[in-house]
């Protein structure tokens, strides 16, 4: 399940209990678009994640230096230390993909991996 930030500090005490149970019951807890809205770094560790979704607004212009290669090598490590998988949101060029995987991304997600379609399919 993806939850983005802005639902889980409304009410980080009750988000947290919630989460607990769905996890209780074998739901995947993802946090979806990270880094783009208001979670402060103090509540990842309280809340039973699994895994941290970068928000494509940092893979877009990925590359080897700059600003946003800072930001994604430092999420990727943050996540990694605190026990969570990663995935990249809006990965759409090979190089992203090849950076991503430098960097120890676990998944990525985008167009260069297959459109969305119907929920038929």
């Amino acid at each position: 399940m993806e939850i983005t930030e802005n639902v889980l500090i409304s009410d980080i005490g009750r988000a947290a209990s919630v989460l607990e149970g769905l996890r209780d019951l074998g739901v995947r807890l993802i946090i979806d678009d990270f880094g783009v809205g208001y979670a402060s770094l103090r509540y990842l560790h309280k809340l039973p994640l699994d895994v941290l979704k970068i928000d494509s607004e940092f893979i877009r212009p990925l590359a080897e230096d700059g600003a946003d290669f800072a930001i994604v090598t430092t999420i990727i490590s943050m996540a990694h230390n605190l026990g969570l998988s990663v995935v990249a949101e809006g990965v759409e060029t090979e190089r992203q993909a090849e950076v991503l995987q430098a960097l120890g991304c676990d998944f990525g997600q985008g167009y260069l991996f297959g459109r969305p379609g119907p929920s038929q399919a």
